[in-house]
């Protein structure tokens, strides 16, 4: 387990004026939820819950954030919450996240992830009051040749499948608004943060690796995984979005942090779907999982790991959560809640035990 050396200031968010697109999604609703804690002004953009439970009901979000029920492709309705909050500062996770989705509805995905983007610029654009934004994308924006090394920020932007190129394509659309519009001394800062596969309790979306396991287990049914061999650079959803926020305050300071940023666990925590379940049902405690032998279904990346040297050196940033401890929140977070703990002391708990990693 490592040691974050930065963490959020709270001198920097109180009274801050703070715009999150996608704020009732999980990583939406953990970020808002985390920056009312640290006194931010939060308003939110985004569509209705789509899981039931959702994160951002079980946090009653829409009672401590100012909540837009809009469509961020909505254009002159998301203007014009802009225009009467004035937000300082914008982070842009609203997306259409899930590969197998992706093949199901392309046009939904690629026009959400994005002109939702596109549209997200433009307004960040035209309003003076903003001084640095987030866009959120996804360690998938890479060509991914099944190498076993890590993809750094600058190798080559790519995509199989729809979401995979939607999202490389709005790396495309926020390096040519910042190189047309950004390059100016008194514009807005603007940075893309490319993140690994997260895990954390608060998560209902479907094909997600341990909300499925804890439905099946919890229901006594068997888990099927369908590529128990695949790699991915797991994470606990805290540590993305703190470097979110370090991200935000470092760049609010200089223009020079403008750019791509992979976050993510050193290449010692890259794991297997297959271990991953495996260590979550030891901590579950009892459980059946099947692993399929014959891959089916559409076209998903084997390995995929993110070099995060960068952030390392220019954001003092790294991963606090090892792959044991996530998955131990992680299951500890669905299993008390079941017992009746409600979410909001089981966030409190769990940016409390970030809080210590990093003290």
């Amino acid at each position: 387990m490592e040691n974050l050396v930065n963490v959020p200031s709270e001198s920097f968010w109180k009274g801050r004026r703070v715009l999150i697109t996608g704020h009732t999604g999980f990583k939406g609703s953990w970020l808002s939820y985390w920056l009312t804690m640290l006194g931010a002004n939060v308003t939110g953009v985004g569509l209705s819950p789509l899981t039931s439970p959702a994160l951002y009901n079980l946090l009653s979000l829409e009672k401590i954030v100012t909540s837009n029920i809009v469509d961020i492709l909505d254009f002159q309705n998301f203007k014009h919450i802009f225009d009467v909050k004035k937000p300082e500062v914008v982070f842009h996770l609203a997306a259409q996240p899930l590969v197998r989705e992706g093949y199901k509805s392309p046009v939904n995905t690629f026009a959400t992830n994005l002109m939702g983007t596109v549209n997200t610029l433009e307004l960040v654009r035209l309003s003076p009051s903003v001084k640095c934004a987030i866009m959120v994308t996804t360690d998938k924006v890479y060509e991914n040749r099944e190498w076993v090394y890590p993809y750094r920020e600058t190798d080559r932007l790519g995509g199989y499948d729809p979401y995979s190129s939607s999202k490389a394509a709005c790396e495309l659309a926020i390096d040519s608004y910042r190189r047309s519009f950004f390059d100016k001394p008194n514009t807005a800062h603007i940075a893309s943060a490319r993140a690994g596969n997260i895990i954390g309790g608060g998560d209902w979306s479907a094909d997600r690796l341990i909300p499925d396991a804890i439905k099946a287990w919890g229901t006594s049914t068997t888990l099927n995984i369908r590529r128990p061999y695949a790699t991915r650079p797991w994470q606990h959803v805290l540590d993305p979005l703190n470097a979110y926020l370090i991200l935000a305050e470092k760049l609010w300071q200089s223009k020079a942090l403008e750019g791509a940023y992979n976050f993510g666990p050193n290449a010692s925590e890259f794991a297997t779907v297959k271990d991953v379940i495996q260590k979550a049902l030891k901590v579950y405690g009892e459980g059946r999982v099947h692993f399929e032998t014959i891959e089916d279904g559409p076209h998903e990346a084997k390995s995929l790991g993110l070099d995060t040297s960068k952030s390392k050196r220019d954001l003092n940033i790294q991963s606090a959560f090892g792959i044991d401890l996530s998955i131990q929140q992680t299951i500890s977070w669905y299993r008390k809640l079941s017992q009746g703990v409600s979410a909001r002391d089981l966030c409190d708990s769990d940016l409390a035990i970030y809080g210590k990693l990093n003290a």
